[in-house]
């Protein structure tokens, strides 16, 4: 991920290195029925939970997220006799295949890890994590917002505790707008329109661009226009819909003829290239997640004022991003590492360490509704609430969406099929059906059955 903190992963499509490694895992399982990994047979026990606590134990924690020892620090201080070491074995996608490793050969996994949404249910389901229901989480499911608790819900069970959401929001340059005498779209038809408005006025500029690696957005994007594509029952059967699924004919019928006129810029994002045309006002508009104010105060400081934050068109959204935090089967103090889990990601004060300090967005409804949160200035949009808009657009997440249990893999093909139609010429509606075609075509290697 390129952002400073957590959500950013989501949104960026992994190696297909990474997929493999991750393939033999899904492989050793059979589609989700076992795993590599063993637990240590002991009988789980909520109520020893917070008393592991108070007693000497040592955890190891493998994050990428800059500055989250800050947070790790207020743990320990409050919990002397527990030690937290905290490990960055690489970011995301680089993490997921160590940990593969790790798990596959029985010894070498943290006691705790980090895992995005996206790709929680591939763990979950190769019996590599503990289900956190059995020691008593589900009493903090009232505690998180709605999306971020979906996410860590896989076949029936409980993987990780949601430490920051991505809900996406619409950033927009105050000075392109106002110099073409434009609005921030309040609705697709409207965004259409002022594309169309920008390319005339300059020929040389978008409304937005789009990137043919970038799988992570494309999700989010169906997943905003309300499309449910993927459908996962227990533990082996799943349902892929990415040719008839309302919301991805949806996203294909917006983008698809913005694409078509060259209304929109086909580029990779990420890059120094990317960033100039983002800091010269190249673009219009930029739809991500909530985590995107930190990013661009580190990257283009000298745009400060000039950006601004939306609704997304429509007033719905989706989560663009976004990370758990969970135990695998190899810890060695289940209960300490379960609490230490909760805390980090549940008790007021870590949340707004992880917030203030690390830089990550909310995930808890407590920090989402406070006030003085929500009521908070944020340097880079002087002038603005902005975290108004993001509170409110994690309301407006649409509810129910999943993943696949090889979400790591699909992302993986997504610049050959439907990358390729994120590109003058493309054909997105057709390029969805490819897509669909080649998760299918995995998942029954996998053995899972795919309708």
């Amino acid at each position: 991920m390129h952002r400073i903190s957590a959500g950013r992963g989501v949104a960026r499509a992994l190696t297909a290195t990474t997929a493999a490694a991750l393939a033999l895992s899904l492989a050793a399982c059979g589609g989700g029925s076992g795993g590599g990994s063993k637990d240590d047979g002991k009988k789980a026990d909520p109520a020893a939970v917070q008393g592991a606590l108070d007693k000497p134990a040592e955890i190891t924690f493998w994050t990428w997220v800059p500055n989250i020892d800050k947070t790790v620090a207020l743990f320990e201080k409050k919990h002397p006799n527990v030690k937290v070491h905290v490990t960055n074995v690489g970011q995301s996608k680089d993490q997921y295949t160590k940990l593969t490793t790790a798990l596959k050969a029985g010894n070498g996994a943290p006691d705790v890890a980090q895992i995005e949404y996206f790709a929680l249910p591939q763990f979950a389901l190769t019996k590599s994590l503990v289900n956190l229901a059995d020691y008593g989480a589900a009493d903090l499911k009232d505690k998180f917002a709605a999306s971020a608790w979906s996410q860590v819900n896989v076949a029936g069970g409980i993987y990780g505790v949601p430490q920051d959401t991505g809900p996406m929001a619409m950033f927009y340059r105050k000075d392109v707008l106002e110099k073409l005498g434009a609005t921030p779209p309040k609705t697709w038809e409207e965004f259409t329109a002022l594309a169309k408005k920008v390319h005339d006025a300059d020929p040389n500029n978008y409304v937005t661009y789009v990137d043919p690696g970038d799988a992570g957005t494309s999700n989010s994007m169906v997943w905003d226009f309300g499309g449910k594509p993927y459908t996962v029952s227990g533990t082996t059967d799943v349902t892929v819909n990415l040719k008839d699924d309302a919301g991805a004919k949806a996203y294909a019928n917006t983008w698809g003829p913005l694409i078509k006129d060259k209304l929109v810029d086909s580029t990779g994002s990420w890059n120094d290239e990317w960033w100039k045309s983002m800091a010269a006002g190249k673009y219009a508009l930029w739809m991500a997640g909530a985590w995107a104010p930190a990013v661009l105060e580190k990257n283009i400081p000298q745009a400060k004022g000039q950006w601004a934050v939306a609704p997304m068109p429509g007033g719905v959204s989706a989560e663009n991003g976004g990370s758990s935090v969970a135990v695998t089967t190899q810890a060695k103090n289940k209960e300490a590492s379960v609490a230490f889990a909760e805390w980090l990601n549940s008790d007021p004060e870590a949340v707004k360490s992880l917030n203030s300090e690390v830089g990550l967005f909310p995930a808890t409804k407590a920090l989402l509704e406070d006030p003085g949160f929500r009521g908070a200035d944020v340097p880079y949009f002087p002038g603005q609430k902005p975290n108004e808009v993001f509170a409110d657009m994690s309301k407006a997440v649409r509810p129910e969406w999943q993943y696949l249990p090889f979400q790591v893999y699909a992302n993986s093909v997504f610049k050959d099929t439907v990358g390729q139609a994120l590109q003058p010429g493309g054909d997105l509606t057709g390029a969805l059906g490819s897509w669909q075609d080649r998760i299918k075509s995995y998942g029954k290697e996998q053995g899972f059955t795919i309708k």
